[in-house]
């Protein structure tokens, strides 16, 4: 069992600031129709600010890939005691905010964050061994 990377609050619901529920929010409208994505940081298991990726997959209306030199980056600021990778986001244009085909097979089952945003909102998710979680979540007042 993969212990979980973050922290809920005492309604057990995921603490989201407000800046990076608008962040992710304006990201993905200004992307579509094509999915933005990126990663979600932050310290002592909360969500503090997310990083922007460009979408580097070949199809980038119906997919998604975190630019590769960013993901690495984020990971070595984490190792050098920089904010903690939590998680990823992405969006869905014209789909649910809910795990795809698609990113259920790319799932690592990891324990980490991940948060869609589709028409008809924003969710996140558990991504764990068994497959996807959803979890409540609160946005915090910044």
């Amino acid at each position: 069992m993969i212990a979980q990377r973050f922290i809920l609050n005492s309604q057990g619901d995921l603490p989201v600031p407000q800046s990076v529920h608008g962040a992710m929010c304006d990201l993905a409208g200004k992307s579509a129709p094509q999915e933005c994505c990126g990663i979600l940081v932050g310290e002592g298991g909360v969500i503090t600010r997310l990083i922007e990726s460009e979408n580097v997959h070949p199809t980038p209306e119906t997919h998604f890939e975190i630019d590769p030199e960013t993901l690495i980056d984020a990971y070595r600021s984490e190792r050098r005691g920089g904010p903690e990778v939590l998680g990823f986001f992405h969006s869905h244009p014209s789909g649910d905010p809910a795990p795809s085909e698609t990113d259920q097979a790319m799932a690592a089952g990891d324990g980490r964050i991940w948060a869609i945003v589709g028409v008809s909102g924003v969710m996140f998710w558990e991504d764990k061994d068994s497959g996807f979680a959803a979890l409540s979540y609160t946005v915090l007042d910044n």
